[in-house]
């Protein structure tokens, strides 16, 4: 069996082990809250100008970043079969490296603190 198809293998079971652990533990108790179409701590009876904490947009752009660090190491694995898989861990060293001093310099800022 090749490895693409191991892996493919692989993926499927553990989503569905995922999938059924999630339906099987999970424990379904809607609230009133839970069934309110605004579910993100906002008055839904109040009005609709009030102003977004910064914060909120630093805490969706920093998931976004390491989101795709996600995506942009994803073929990581197959690389290393090319004729210099050197070259291409080094290229990976280098983005989670900048992604990792960036988060520390963010972090050292005060950047990620939620309530000041």
């Amino acid at each position: 069996m090749n490895m693409v198809l191991f892996m493919i293998i692989t993926s499927l079971a553990l989503s569905a082990l995922l999938t059924t652990l999630n339906f099987w533990i999970s424990q379904a108790n809607p609230d009133s809250e839970k069934l309110s179409p605004y579910e993100c701590g906002f008055d839904p009876l109040g009005s609709a100008r009030l102003p977004f904490s910064v914060r909120f947009f630093l805490v969706a752009i920093l998931f976004l970043l390491f989101d795709l660090e996600i995506a942009l190491l994803l073929p990581l694995p197959w690389a290393t079969q090319l004729q210099s898989p050197i070259t291409t861990l080094a290229w990976a060293y280098i983005v989670v490296l900048l992604l990792t001093l960036g988060l520390i310099y963010e972090w050292i800022q005060g950047g990620l603190e939620w309530a000041e």
